[in-house]
């Protein structure tokens, strides 16, 4: 892993024909348009899940989501979280009200029902298997039990979702970022190399934190990290794909100072 003479089977992005040089472009464009995406929907997801600003996403947010709140169930949880937003406060205290008083099936029937069917059947018809169906009653009522946060298998649902889907993410990243001129080559192998650290005590961090809650904070640093290793990558294979000029040793390789491809 010498700083040296340039590996036999390494090329640079200049030495790519311009067909792989669009291919890789537009791999990375579309990829980076779903990370945000997935940033986005993360952020929706776990914002204002401990009662705070539903603007900002927090440790005590992410500690609600996996170990559960502990003073209410998940429907109040929701209510006060991620959803305040999508009732009225004289709609959504009623139902809190209703779990409090011990969500009985008559009051149910009469004064909830109307409301969830106004407010939120459009979203949670059962249409959407990551989605709670609030269309029957059973569901309701488990809703209505302390919350005690993601169930464990939900995490290993997602998990294995995750480990599968971001595996391939950031291996197609990483390989376009391979071709990239950086030195020194040990630095180019940590932030290949990173992702995956982090990826993994992301998933397992979710499990502690239902045990030991300030393993949140690993949590949040493992996905910063992941999400700069990210953006570090695109942005210099970006760069040296149609910006930058031909690095001097690879030039120097192939004899001139501007690489003819095609």
């Amino acid at each position: 892993m010498t700083d040296g003479a340039l590996h036999r089977h390494y090329l640079h992005y200049s030495e790519l024909p311009y067909s792989m040089r669009v291919l890789y472009t537009a791999a990375l464009l579309v990829l980076s348009l779903g990370y945000l995406f997935a940033l986005v929907y993360i952020f929706h997801t776990y914002a204002g899940r401990a009662g705070g600003s539903p603007n900002m996403m927090s440790y005590d947010d992410l500690v609600v989501a996996y170990a559960g709140s502990g003073k209410g169930s998940r429907l109040e949880s929701a209510l006060r979280g991620p959803m305040s937003t999508m009732l009225p406060p004289d709609e959504s205290q009623p139902i809190v009200a209703w779990v409090q008083a011990g969500a009985d099936r008559a009051r149910y029937d009469k004064d909830i029902k109307p409301v969830i069917d106004k407010r939120c059947m459009s979203c949670h018809d059962g249409s959407n298997p990551h989605i709670a169906n609030l269309g029957n009653w059973e569901t309701m009522k488990k809703l209505t039990e302390q919350d005690t946060g993601a169930d464990i298998f939900t995490l290993v649902r997602v998990s294995h979702i995750h480990l599968f889907g971001l595996t391939f993410i950031f291996f197609i990243v990483g390989l376009i970022f391979s071709h990239a001129y950086v030195r020194p080559v040990w630095f180019k192998c940590v932030v290949i190399a990173v992702p995956y650290v982090c990826l993994t005590c992301d998933i397992f961090s979710w499990y502690i934190v239902k045990v030991f809650h300030p393993f949140a904070w690993v949590t949040m640093g493992a996905g910063a990290v992941m999400g700069m290793s990210f953006a570090l990558m695109w942005l210099i294979s970006m760069y040296q794909l149609w910006f930058s000029k031909t690095p001097k040793p690879v030039a120097q390789r192939s004899g001139a100072e501007t690489m003819i491809v095609g």
